[in-house]
């Protein structure tokens, strides 16, 4: 009765059959695994947000590699801005996708450390793309900062491209490395986004906070892949019976056609 599944066609359906279970059965622990990896990253993120703010020197130093953990804590500082060696990081958006520039402003401490600060995002409206665009000024004089602590950007790690020959005063990423080359100080590894003091007039538009990942999209999948892996091998004997039964209906029909007419 079933011997048609030793045809070359039944064969290769049950071995993609066969192939197919334990490949979605793996995709689904792939999932559980992105779920898992997400789900302790966003805990990360939000246990970093919810942190007291420290000062920033408990976290970093000079040359020091922002870590994971370190990653969003909030930290203070107290120093003053050094507007004239500003910069501007090309090619940012804001919350509206609306591409710009974020202001990358040295903060020199009291201990004459300096910190890097992302004030925020400014609009591209200069009259050309190499003349520096007008930046709000920060408060005067010596005051105290606080924002989420940000681990150096690399093309690596960001996929931005550092592009060499841009104009004077524009940078692609913020790298404490490369800006202390250019300002030739001690400057802290990483850098901050600030979330205080807020600016007058609402711009520099501060850096929004990190949004969650959506770990449960991941969790789902893994279900979805594991209900796939059950399903076909209830499809595969579905299918073997329903063509057990179209043969057996077959079969019917040529005996009733082989017998002979009645007078």
């Amino acid at each position: 009765m079933y011997r048609f599944l030793l045809s070359r066609q039944w064969v290769i359906l049950t071995l993609v059959s066969l192939l197919l279970i334990p490949t979605m059965i793996r995709l689904g622990f792939w999932q559980m695994h992105r779920y898992d990896e997400r789900t302790a990253r966003n805990q990360l993120v939000s246990d970093a947000l919810t942190a007291e703010a420290v000062p920033v020197e408990k976290l970093t130093t000079p040359g020091h590699a922002v870590t994971r953990d370190e990653r969003y804590r909030s930290v203070t500082a107290t120093g003053s801005f050094d507007t004239e060696r500003e910069v501007v990081v090309r090619r940012r958006v804001n919350a509206d996708e609306t591409v710009g520039f974020h202001v990358l402003t040295p903060f020199v401490l009291t201990d004459g450390k300096v910190l890097l600060v992302d004030r925020g995002w400014i609009p591209a409206d200069a009259p050309t793309q190499t003349s520096f665009p007008e930046v709000p000024a920060p408060p005067a004089g010596r005051i105290t900062v606080t924002g989420r602590l940000m681990p150096d950007e690399t093309t690596a790690a960001s996929g931005i491209k550092d592009l060499k020959g841009l104009p004077d005063r524009q940078v692609m990423l913020i790298n404490s490395e490369q800006e202390a080359r250019r300002l030739g100080a001690q400057v802290l590894g990483g850098y901050i986004a600030q979330t205080a003091p807020e600016p007058k007039g609402d711009s520099p538009e501060l850096v929004g906070r990190p949004g969650s990942e959506d770990a449960a999209l991941n969790y789902a999948y893994a279900i979805q892949w594991w209900l796939f892996s059950v399903g076909v091998p209830v499809g595969w004997v579905i299918l073997v019976r329903r063509e057990t039964r179209d043969r057996a209906q077959a079969a019917v029909r040529e005996a009733e056609q082989a017998e002979p007419a009645t007078v």
